[in-house]
C-alpha cells in the first residue's frame, strides 16, 4: 500500500480552499494539514476548525500572527510611504510574507512534503507565496491546484461543491472575492471585472458611503517615534489596537476607498476595490511628520527607491537578498522622524492640519517672509546665476548649431573655444 502523503494547506474555509481540501485529499490521494494565518479575518475564522475537520483535514494549525503582521510587515511599509502605482496600499501584498513563513513552519514541524495554496495561476498571490517558501525552506515542495486540476472558473467550483455537498457562501449570483486582514480588505473578480461598472453600494465593510459620513469634521493627532506610529490622541498603543483605532476613525469618515486597474506581476491588469481606512490616516501623518525632519536630499533619495521598493512587496521579494538590504536602509533612515500630525477627517477626505517635530528642520527664524537675521537675501543671486549657468551655455550652444549666434553669443563662444577647445 502506498504510504500517505501530507500536505499543509493555507485555509481560509472559502470557496477556493474548501474545494482543494476536498480534491487534494479524495482525488489526490494526500492527508491535508490545513494551515490558517489569522491576520485581521474577524468573524471569518468562526467556526473554521469544525469546517476543516469535517471536510477531511487530519489537523489545523490557527495561528494568531495578528502582532507580527502589522509589526513587522505594515509598519515597515509605513515608514517607507510603500504605495504600489499611486493608489494601492498593499494590504494584500503585506500580509502575503507573514502566511509564507507560517506554512513553511508548519510544514516542518508536520513534516510535510509540500504546502498548497488557493492562488489562480493568472495573480501575484501564488507568485508570494511560492517565492516566499523557496527562500525560506529551499526543499519544499508546491502544489497548486488552479494551475493543474480541471476546474476553469469559480462557478466550476461552485458545482463542484453542490456535488459533493461542500458548504461555502459563494454563489454564481454573487461570485466576486474579497480578501480581509487589519489593514485592509480587497475586492476582485466577478461583477467588477467590468472596470465601467461602479462597485455595489453594499459591498463595502470598513468604511461608511462618505456621503452618509458625519456632517461634522473630526481631528485626530497621530504620534510617531522613528517612524513608528505608536499613539492616537494622545493614547500610546500596541500595534494591532492602534491600527484597529485608526481603522474606526478612518472607516467613520468613508476614509480609504480605492478602485484602481493594477497592473500584476504575471502581467495582466486587474481591477481592484480595496478598503483601508487606517492606513490610509497612518500613510498622510507619517508624511506629514516626515516633511519636518528629513533633509531634502535624503529624502529625495528615498522616494526615488519606494517605486522599487513597493514593486519588490507587491511582486512578492520579501525575502530576498535586495529586501534586507531595502528594510535596512528605511529603517535608518527614519531615526529620529518622531513628532505628531492633526488630520482633520471628513466624508471621505484627509486634511493634514498640523504636524510638529522634536528634530524638526523647520526654522521659522529662516522661512518667514517677515523681516529676519539670519538670512541674507542678497546671497540669492549669486546661487541662481551659478545654476543657470549651464542653461545658459546649453542655449548658447542650442542657437549656435541653428545658425542663430549674435554678438552675446559670439563672445561667449569665443571664450569657450579658447579655454576648452583650443
Amino acid at each position: 500500500m502506498t504510504e500517505r502523503k501530507k500536505v499543509v494547506l493555507a485555509y481560509s474555509g472559502g470557496l477556493d480552499t474548501s474545494v482543494m481540501l476536498h480534491w487534494l485529499k479524495y482525488d489526490q490521494g494526500h492527508d491535508v494539514v490545513c494551515m490558517t494565518a489569522d491576520v485581521g479575518q474577524g468573524e471569518e475564522l468562526d467556526g473554521l476548525r469544525e469546517k476543516a475537520v469535517q471536510s477531511g483535514a487530519i489537523g489545523i494549525h490557527i495561528l494568531d500572527l495578528r502582532e507580527t503582521f502589522v509589526r513587522d510587515y505594515v509598519f515597515p511599509a509605513v515608514q517607507a510611504n510603500a504605495v504600489y502605482e499611486g493608489y494601492y496600499l498593499l494590504g494584500t501584498s503585506l500580509a502575503r510574507p507573514p502566511i509564507a513563513k507560517a506554512l513553511v513552519e508548519v510544514a516542518v514541524a508536520e513534516n510535510a512534503f509540500a504546502i498548497s495554496h488557493g492562488s489562480t495561476g493568472k495573480g501575484n498571490d501564488q507568485v508570494r507565496f511560492e517565492l516566499g517558501a523557496y527562500a525560506l525552506q529551499p526543499s519544499i515542495q508546491v502544489i497548486a491546484p488552479w494551475r493543474t486540476w480541471p476546474y476553469k472558473s469559480r462557478t466550476d467550483l461552485i458545482e463542484y461543491c453542490r456535488k459533493h455537498g461542500i458548504a461555502v457562501t459563494a454563489t454564481s449570483e454573487k461570485p466576486y472575492s474579497t480578501d480581509r486582514n487589519l489593514l485592509h480588505i480587497s475586492f476582485e473578480g466577478g461583477i467588477l471585472e467590468d472596470p465601467w461598472r461602479a462597485p455595489p453600494a453594499d459591498m463595502f465593510k470598513l468604511t461608511v458611503d462618505p456621503r452618509l459620513a458625519p456632517n461634522e469634521a473630526e481631528d485626530v493627532e497621530i504620534a510617531f517615534e522613528d517612524g513608528l506610529p505608536v499613539a492616537i490622541n494622545g493614547v500610546t498603543l500596541a500595534p494591532v489596537p492602534l491600527l484597529e483605532k485608526a481603522n474606526a476613525l478612518g472607516g467613520r469618515h468613508g476614509i480609504g476607498r480605492v478602485d484602481i486597474v493594477e497592473n500584476r506581476y504575471v502581467g495582466i491588469k486587474s481591477r481592484g476595490v480595496y478598503e483601508t481606512p487606517g492606513g490610509t490616516l497612518l500613510y498622510h501623518a507619517h508624511r506629514a511628520v516626515e516633511s519636518l525632519v528629513l533633509d531634502r536630499e535624503v529624502m529625495s533619495l528615498r522616494d526615488g527607491l519606494v517605486p522599487q521598493f513597493t514593486r519588490m512587496i507587491y511582486n512578492g521579494y520579501w525575502f530576498s537578498p535586495e529586501m534586507n538590504q531595502m528594510l535596512a536602509f528605511m529603517k535608518n533612515l527614519q531615526k529620529g522622524v518622531t513628532g505628531v500630525a492633526r488630520l482633520q477627517l471628513y466624508k471621505g477626505n484627509v486634511a493634514v492640519t498640523g504636524r510638529k517635530a522634536r528634530n524638526s528642520l523647520y526654522n521659522p527664524e529662516y522661512s518667514t517672509f517677515e523681516a529676519d537675521k539670519v538670512y541674507n537675501q542678497a546671497d540669492a543671486d549669486g546661487f541662481i546665476k551659478l545654476n543657470a549657468l549651464r542653461l545658459k551655455l546649453s542655449t548658447y550652444r542650442d542657437r549656435a548649431m541653428l545658425g542663430e549666434p549674435n554678438q552675446e553669443m559670439a563672445e561667449n563662444l569665443a571664450d569657450l573655444r579658447k579655454n576648452y577647445i583650443e
